[in-house]
């Protein structure tokens, strides 16, 4: 098990650029199987989840080539379906929560296949029935083997319908939404997630073939087509990425340009940070935060206390609750802080009050917290990373932190973070990874 030793207090400066996006990037490399003929994705994030992903993808028989350090060319001629069958694929799907999305393609493209539970974050019960429904309603048949775990999934040929998602589920909007793209006839979704990574994966169809409009909204029809041809296709800027770098900045004090960051597919990100106290330069193309002392909370107009919480796009990503949590410990004002969407987000701040900060955990899913004004540094502790969103926050508080933090676990912190010590030492932090 490796882990970060940080010192903290130091002045951050600079520019950074965000990786390209990790949610985005799960989802469009599981489209490649939906096509016999070459796709090129640009700008893919080397992180392990999507290396895991790529991995996968190899030995399921599709040909991957890395032209340079972000670019690959996916080419699913065939698939190997007597590998879906050994212990070897099960050990990898299970160990990341993405894999669920080759199971759309699969079906629409051949009529089946094979599902075991993936694994991802512990941060609370994440249930795979808008995957398995929203199949099913497409004429999808599930068969359950007991003695292997696992899910025998099959359909003759999938079959356009109207469907109402319960939940406006990512994962579940996009394995739906590529099984639709071969389905015979219309399907509807409505309740879609309308997230910028949606739109990017249906802008990739559509150029692919596919027939898909409602692109952006909830509301998606999807023309199915007898085949998909090959593409070429950029992914976006992280955007929990650029929100975690805001919060960097805002808790250490530190003035840091970051590039390229795709204003438009921010929603309201930038605003948030702003509630917080916490100015934001808007170039072109970049995103300049300026060097602050202090940052004070606003209060809503009747006097209450701010509240923050998360939301189905376009309220406020999940992804970035425990960042913003982190950057309220040193603002002036307080807090509330709402995790609607998980149960188990918020269990991180233990470390955050051994470290010195004022939170109150009120139940699961809230927590108070009352900021020290930068006039109490942080201390630093040894603590543990227990999903890839509270490792970075905890890491964000390390370089805010007096003395000397070890944040253990750090190979969460790399599922979605490429390089993350390399990349902030060249802004001046002090980050040294220690391998176990």
């Amino acid at each position: 098990m490796s882990s970060f030793e940080i010192t903290g207090r130091e002045r951050l400066s600079g520019e950074i650029v965000p990786q390209g996006a990790k949610n985005e990037a799960l989802q469009v490399i599981c489209a490649t199987l939906l096509t016999s003929e070459k796709v090129t994705l640009r700008n893919i994030p080397v992180i392990h989840d999507v290396v895991r992903l790529i991995e996968l993808m190899k030995t399921l028989g599709v040909e991957v080539l890395q032209e340079n350090a972000s670019t690959f060319t996916f080419q699913a001629k065939e698939v190997r379906f007597d590998y879906l069958h050994t212990e070897d694929f099960r050990k990898k799907v299970s160990s990341m929560r993405g894999s669920i999305m080759i199971l759309g393609p699969l079906l629409g493209r051949f009529g089946k296949g094979y599902v075991y539970l993936p694994g991802g974050d512990k941060i609370g019960r994440r249930r795979l029935d808008t995957h398995f429904t929203g199949l099913q309603k497409l004429g999808a048949t599930f068969s359950y083997n007991s003695d292997h775990q696992y899910y025998d999934v099959s359909a003759s040929k999938l079959q356009g319908c109207y469907m109402l998602l319960d939940e406006a589920s990512v994962t579940g909007t996009a394995n739906i939404l590529m099984a639709a793209a071969l389905a015979n006839g219309t399907t509807t979704i409505f309740n879609a997630a309308c997230e910028p990574y949606l739109v990017q994966l249906c802008g990739m169809l559509n150029r692919m073939g596919a027939r898909i409009t409602g692109v952006g909204s909830n509301l998606l029809a999807i023309e199915g087509v007898d085949s998909l041809h090959g593409c070429e296709h950029t992914l976006l800027s992280d955007m929990i990425e650029v929100g975690s770098f805001i919060g960097l900045a805002a808790m250490t004090g530190s003035e840091i340009t970051i590039r390229h960051v795709n204003h438009q597919h921010l929603g309201i990100i930038p605003d948030v940070f702003r509630r917080l106290g916490i100015q934001l330069v808007q170039n072109e193309h970049d995103l300049l935060i300026p060097a602050q002392d202090h940052y004070a909370v606003e209060s809503f107009m009747d006097g209450s206390i701010m509240t923050i919480a998360d939301a189905p796009w376009p309220g406020f990503t999940p992804d970035l609750i425990s960042i913003v949590l982190v950057v309220a410990t040193q603002a002036k004002g307080s807090v509330l802080i709402h995790q609607k969407m998980f149960e188990s987000r918020l269990f991180f701040v233990d470390k955050l009050i051994d470290m010195g900060a004022k939170i109150i955990l009120c139940d699961p899913h809230r927590a108070t917290v009352i900021g020290l004004d930068h006039q109490v540094p942080l201390r630093g502790i040894r603590m543990s990373s227990p999903d890839i969103r509270a490792g970075v926050a905890l890491l964000i508080a390390a370089l805010s932190a007096e003395g000397t933090s070890v944040i253990d676990n750090i190979e969460q912190i790399d599922r979605g973070y490429e390089h993350i010590d390399v990349r902030l030492n060249k802004l001046g932090a002090d980050i040294r990874r220690i391998n176990g």
